[in-house]
């Protein structure tokens, strides 16, 4: 069953397609982090002004390097210490799609820890767009059921795992990082 989503999911996103999935936190909306015009499509699905940034999805914090251009040794402490799913912005932004890079060169980064995510991801080989199933201002789905229709109907693909999941997921903790190393909490 997982290697089939993941296979299916990999298909529409390699074909520019954007898909509603569930991660390690909430269920998200999710495309090739270099692929701008999917990129455009999940804003104008959310109606979510662009200069508000999306996070990245990686399967494993040895990919860091490969999208920042210099990352604080303390962030590879961060990710491996942390209690709940961490989101770390950080400057530097690079080889990402520029709809994703906030106006100070940062993004924001989750190591995903969740079998759906990692696959797509490993198979996809570049990260994975992740922001919340929701229409801008509405509030954030916990569960599967609590995803707005106008969602369910406007992304190409709605993987079909977990959806009968009841646990109430919460959104990352999110940290902006330094390459000073320091660091301030956004949401916690």
């Amino acid at each position: 069953m997982l290697k089939e989503e993941v296979a299916k999911a990999l298909k529409v996103i390699q074909d520019g397609g954007i898909i509603l999935y569930p991660t390690d936190t909430i269920w998200g909306i999710g495309c090739d982090a270099t692929n701008t015009q999917a990129i455009k499509k999940i804003f104008a699905l959310k109606q979510r002004d662009e200069a508000k940034s999306m996070i990245i999805l990686l399967d494993t914090e040895n990919k860091l390097e490969s999208y920042i251009q210099e990352v604080p040794s303390i962030a590879y402490d961060l990710i491996e210490y942390a209690e709940n799913p961490l989101t770390l912005v950080m400057p530097g932004a690079k080889n990402i799609s520029p709809a994703l890079i906030a106006a100070d060169g940062s993004v924001g980064i989750r190591v995903a820890k969740h079998d759906f995510c990692q696959q797509l991801i490993q198979r996809l080989r570049k990260p994975l767009v992740s922001t919340s199933a929701n229409i801008s201002g509405k509030p954030s789905p916990q569960t599967f059921d609590e995803v707005d229709q106008e969602v369910v109907d406007g992304v190409d693909y709605v993987v079909n795992l977990e959806q009968h999941n009841t646990e109430k997921k919460k959104p990352s903790t999110i940290m902006r990082l330094n390459p000073d190393g320091q660091f301030e909490f956004i949401r916690r």
